[in-house]
Parts: C-alpha cells; sequence; structure tokens
C-alpha cells in the first residue's frame, strides 16, 4: 500500500481546502492511501525544543507521521500572498534538528484554491520554494489552481463540475506516476 500524506493549510472548520481534499483523496486508485495529517496542533517551531531534548509529542508524532508517508499532496489557501503560517509552521517541524529533514524525497503535489479567482497562486508559489530546498521531488504539471470554491461545490460537499473533477484526476494520476518513478 502506497500511503499519501494530505496536509491541509486551513484550520477553520468549513475550510475550502479541507473539503477540496476530502474530494480528492478519493481520485487516488487502489493500492493508495490517503490519510490527513494533523498540523494545527504543532506548536511554533523553537530550536530550543530540539536543542535541550524537550521536543514536545506532537512533534514526535508528526515526525514519525511524515517518515511512514510515501509522498505528500499539500492543499492550501493563500494567506496575504503567500503560505498559511500553520502550513509553513509544519514543514519548519519536519525538517529540523539540522541533519533530520523528514520531507527528503518524498514526492509531492500542491493544489492551491480560493472562492476568489487568484486560485492561491502566490502560495503555491511560494510552497514550491520551500518544497526545493527541502529535496522533494514536486509534480510540476498539471498545476492545481482552483478558483470559485464555494460554486463548486455541492450541498455534500461534492465537487459538481465535471470539468473540475477531471482536471483533479488528471492531476491525480499525474501525482500518482510521479510517485511510482520515485519507487522505482
Amino acid at each position: 500500500m502506497t500511503k499519501v500524506g494530505i496536509l491541509v493549510g486551513s484550520l477553520r472548520k468549513e475550510s475550502f481546502s479541507k473539503k477540496l481534499s476530502i474530494n480528492v483523496a478519493s481520485l487516488f486508485p487502489e493500492g493508495y492511501d490517503a490519510e490527513f495529517i494533523e498540523i494545527g496542533n504543532l506548536v511554533i517551531y523553537n530550536q530550543d525544543f530540539d536543542d535541550e531534548h524537550n521536543v514536545p509529542s506532537e512533534y514526535t508524532t508528526f515526525r514519525n507521521n511524515i517518515k511512514g508517508m510515501d509522498a505528500v499532496l499539500f492543499v492550501t489557501p493563500e494567506y496575504n500572498r503567500s503560505v498559511p503560517a500553520v502550513l509553513k509552521n509544519a514543514l519548519d517541524v519536519g525538517s529540523r534538528p539540522y541533519g533530520a529533514n523528514v520531507w527528503n524525497g518524498k514526492p509531492a503535489a500542491i493544489i492551491s484554491q480560493s472562492p476568489g479567482n487568484l486560485s492561491g497562486f502566490g502560495a503555491n508559489h511560494h510552497l514550491r520554494q520551500s518544497l526545493v530546498f527541502l529535496n522533494m521531488p514536486i509534480l510540476q504539471q498539471p498545476e492545481a489552481y482552483i478558483g470559485g470554491m464555494a460554486d463548486l461545490l455541492d450541498e455534500n460537499d461534492k465537487i459538481k463540475n465535471d470539468g473540475t473533477v477531471k482536471f483533479l484526476q488528471s492531476f491525480v494520476d499525474a501525482f500518482v506516476d510521479l510517485i511510482e518513478k520515485h519507487q522505482a
């Protein structure tokens, strides 16, 4: 079983990123297990925790969860033309202490979304910069910027636009291809 960790960059109860990620998780083929990984419980990264061997248990759980994943999907909104702090904090927690980067070599893909037309473009590209540094092979094409999220969901939070579902399926298929290349 190939395990794909899903990190959602929004903590809001009615988060569009969470709703979108649930839809996308269902598109992975048989043999893939998409698992949501909690990031809202991680205190802001402080190197003293690692240096003084006083690591919060949430850090240890999170780091071990990421280590157990074969790949990672990031689904995020954009805050102030960048990545939400909770998502950046998760990247920092997983990349430390120095030399113990749990992200290293794990294939990654990014979907950014917005209720507006910009579709989280800034967050998507800022996140890519961090993932390159963390040595995560990133799905290049298709890029996934989903605008108009509020209008894409039905009353059961399912994506109601067939074109969007087809696009997301092509995105997942390309991500699966990337994952399989790195497993070979």
